[in-house]
Order: structure tokens, then sequence, then C-alpha cells
């Protein structure tokens, strides 16, 4: 692994100016009235089982019209990292995390990404959300974005939800969130 990070020039660590600002961002999430605080939607992130970077979550929720109400809830990375510092220009170098056999070359530092900006369940974070009405055809009527404070309810995983899906094996856990699934199962086809 390490010849290959070294023939795509993959980096290894990240420079000392990134660490050393990176740790000195706030971890802290204040509600501050110029965000949506979203904490008490149920809202779920799907990724695989061994993911560390949770950046995106979804609620869905069914309006008296018969519309679906569709969530996406993406990290707000924004909030913590401003243009031209050390941290901006190397996540703009890297690009993107990479994702190899053995570990993920993330994009940002690990205090980052895998912390104050990962959607990890029963945390605050801040989020850029979209919120859509969608009609039981499919055309959205209506959207909005904009900041938001959420709190994941559930970490889900790509294999857990298929068996809850397709063959009706659902943990304990799983079954209050099931109702909401479904519906983005039926929304998605």
């Amino acid at each position: 692994i390490n010849c290959i990070m070294a023939q795509h020039k993959l980096p290894f660590k990240f420079p000392e100016d990134v660490i050393k600002e990176s740790e000195k961002i706030s971890k802290d999430v204040h509600v501050d009235g110029e965000r949506l605080d979203l904490r008490d939607w149920q809202l779920i992130t799907i990724d695989g089982e061994d993911a560390k970077d949770l950046d995106d979550a979804v609620s869905c929720t069914i309006k008296a019209n018969g519309n679906y109400e569709l969530g996406v809830h993406i990290a707000d990375v924004s909030n913590y990292v401003t243009a031209r510092t050390a941290i901006d220009r190397e996540a703009y170098n890297r690009g993107t995390s990479v994702y190899l056999v053995d570990r993920v070359i993330p994009m940002l530092p690990e205090v980052l990404s895998n912390g104050i900006c990962s959607l990890n369940a029963g945390e605050d974070r801040y989020s850029m959300t979209c919120t859509m009405e969608i009609d039981p055809r499919g055309t959205v009527v209506r959207a909005d974005i904009g900041p938001a404070i959420i709190r994941v309810k559930r970490r889900c995983n790509y294999r857990e939800i298929k068996q809850a899906l397709l063959e009706n094996i659902v943990p304990d856990d799983l079954a209050p969130f099931m109702p909401m699934v479904r519906e983005l199962q039926k929304l998605a086809t």
C-alpha cells in the first residue's frame, strides 16, 4: 500500500501547519438562532460498516397533502474551514479523501473528518440542509437550502438496511426508524 501511495504521490501525513491549525478549531456547537434547529428530527446516516467520516444524513416524512418531505443534511465543513487557511489549501490540493484497502487518506485532518465534521449519532452538528417537498410522481415542488443544527438519531449501514428492506431482518434499535426507511425506499423508486 505504501508503494501505491508513493507511486500516486498520495500524502502519508498532513503538514505540521495544518495539524496545528486544526487543533485550534473549536469543537463546540452553539444554537444561535441563525441556523434551523432540527435536532428533534428523525435523521439517520447510511454508510459502510467501517466508515469513519459520516458526512451526510437523511430524513423523510409524509406531509398532510400526501407529498414527501425529504431532508438531505450535509456536514457543514465551511463552518470550520475558511478560505486561504492552511487547512483549506491542503484540502484543495488533496481534492478528496482516498479510500485504500487498509486505510483512508482523508482530505481533512482527522480531528475534523472523523470528529466535529462527522455526523456521529447523538451529537449536535452543523449542517447545510436541503429540504424538498416531493409529490408522489417524484416531482420536487419546493426546495429550501440553509444552515442547520442537527443530531443524527442512528447510524445505519448498507448491509443492515438491505437486510431490513429485503429480508425483514430488523435489529430492535432500527425498528423505530423503519417506517422512515420504507418511505425513503418508496421515494427512491
